[in-house]
């Protein structure tokens, strides 16, 4: 019988305003208006002392241990959650207050295969303060002007590899950085006219879809594509994803670090699910048993003409150690001037070539599977960091083949009416190594029709059922599924958003 913790933690409120003035994690900004208390602490690392926070720095240190702020765990109850032997599944306490949206959430670290958990996850409602309100006006009052803004729910899971700095600092920034994007848009996604072209160069001047480039300006071409709201918090989403990475790279500089994380991220924003995937996370949606994807994973087999295509236009990338062709195993001396099966950026299938001397240089991809890898070095092309990778026992960088931008998939919440029992699902790798969508879906089923529509606690049940599925059970053998095969022994993390959200989807 599922471990019914009776669901989530509150953690209902606005994210913080920047860091202090000339702080790098974000543009300072002038006279927030004061709409919420900053972003509470994470969880403190284990050992230490009641009251502490996890260190803010770039690199988490290697004593350090932080858990999200709202599992609200000890340090007795942190050193519960770094216990490789037990795995005990971590979900928030049981407590009149919740996660937005009565969103359940669980997690379990991995059996051994790093020090810490190095997956991190985030959960808030973040208040985007527009320009104009921060700029006021005769006669308006600090309320007036907060009136103009506009919030978002936000959801984040964060796969850490090689460490989890970069996983945790991904958790407290990412969200910070959207709502600075979506501060320029706040007027613009208010107002029912299509986006303008071009902006007037006065910040002070009012936005409208009428406003024109300087006169005798030939830059300005009518607007001959559609561009809609929605595509302009498309296009925030990637951009903060961009300065996230370029905030990484600064760190990792000072620090030496080589850490990097796949980012799983949603926003909520005017009736849309905005769902933003760089890496292997997966998100998916079950509604009336219907399975819709939201997001695909990006390895070295999904990207390969990506890679090979940047490889091929920029050879010296590869060094002397790398080819940018793709054959079905190494290639022998041997089989010089034979002719062997390859692929190069432009096929998808696969034909014969006369091997040459440069052909027996390593693949840029090998392997399959989860076991392909890039430069024989990682195995997932887009995520956060890993700024300082370098191929093994070599000094060629792995970060030009590596891409920071989401691919944003949306979902109009306001086209389909919602049961309580359709849910978006959110997962590190962890839980799909294990499972398939059709799996997740039949837990989905089982889990909710146990619980009664209007219990709160059904949503955190999922989470956790979720979770302790793909974990398995521990055995002489490892961690077994019942039908013995090999339980998933990474990290998991796993949201569970119901569709029902807070009420009304305006």
């Amino acid at each position: 019988m599922l471990n019914r913790v009776r669901s989530a933690v509150a953690h209902l409120v606005s994210s913080g305003g920047p860091p202090g003035s000339g702080s790098k994690d974000l543009p300072a900004t002038a006279s927030p208006v004061p709409t919420a208390p900053p972003t509470a602490p994470r969880s403190p690392p284990a050992g230490a002392e009641s009251g502490s926070r996890a260190s803010g720095g770039a690199v988490e240190s290697r004593g350090s241990f932080s858990r999200p702020t709202f599992l609200q765990l000890s340090p007795g109850g942190l050193r519960r959650a770094e216990d490789h032997a037990g795995r005990v599944v971590q979900s928030p306490p049981d407590t009149s207050r919740r996660l937005p949206w009565r969103t359940g959430y669980a997690e379990v670290i991995n059996a051994g295969k790093s020090r810490h958990n190095e997956d991190q996850a985030c959960c808030e409602v973040v208040y985007v303060e527009g320009r104009q309100a921060r700029m006021g006006g005769p006669g308006k009052s600090i309320t007036d002007q907060g009136q103009q803004g506009l919030c978002f729910h936000y959801w984040g899971l964060f796969d850490g590899h090689a460490g989890a700095g970069a996983a945790e600092m991904a958790s407290r920034l990412l969200h910070r950085y959207i709502r600075e994007q979506l501060r320029g848009l706040v007027e613009i996604l208010q107002d029912p006219a299509p986006p303008p072209l071009c902006l007037p160069s006065d910040t002070k001047a009012s936005v409208s879809s009428e406003s024109s480039c300087p006169s005798g300006s030939q830059s300005c071409w009518p607007l001959q594509k559609e561009v809609t709201h929605e595509s302009l918090v498309v296009g925030a989403i990637e951009n903060a994803f961009q300065f996230m990475d370029e905030h990484m790279a600064r760190e990792q500089r000072g620090q030496h670090a080589v850490g990097g994380c796949c980012a799983l991220v949603v926003v909520y924003l005017l009736g849309k699910m905005y769902v933003a995937n760089a890496g292997d996370s997966r998100a998916i949606i079950i509604r009336n048993g219907d399975i819709i994807p939201m997001s695909r994973e990006f390895t070295p087999e999904t990207e390969r003409q990506r890679l090979q295509l940047l490889g091929f236009l920029k050879p010296e990338l590869l060094g002397s150690e790398f080819t940018h062709l793709q054959f079905p195993r190494r290639v022998q001396p041997k089989e010089l001037g034979q002719r062997v099966l390859y692929r190069d950026q432009s096929m998808t299938g696969w034909a014969y070539k006369k091997i040459e001397l440069e052909d027996l240089r390593f693949p840029l991809i090998c392997g399959e599977g989860k076991k392909a890898r890039v430069m024989a070095t990682i195995g997932v092309t887009r995520g956060l960091g890993d700024h300082n990778l370098k191929v093994c026992s070599s000094t060629l960088p792995v970060k030009p083949f590596l891409s920071c931008f989401p691919e944003v998939q949306v979902y109009d919440l306001t086209q389909y009416e919602h049961c309580p029992d359709d849910v978006l699902i959110l997962g590190t790798d962890g839980l799909w190594d294990v499972n398939s969508d059709k799996d997740v879906a039949v837990t989905v089923d089982k889990v909710l029709s146990s619980y009664e529509p209007n219990d709160p606690s059904r949503y955190t049940a999922l989470a956790q059922a979720l979770v302790l599925g793909a974990r398995g059970i521990s055995r002489e053998q490892g961690w077994r599924l019942p039908n013995n095969k090999m339980g998933s022994v990474d990290d998991i993390s796993v949201f569970v958003i119901p569709l029902g959200g807070p009420g009304s989807y305006t």
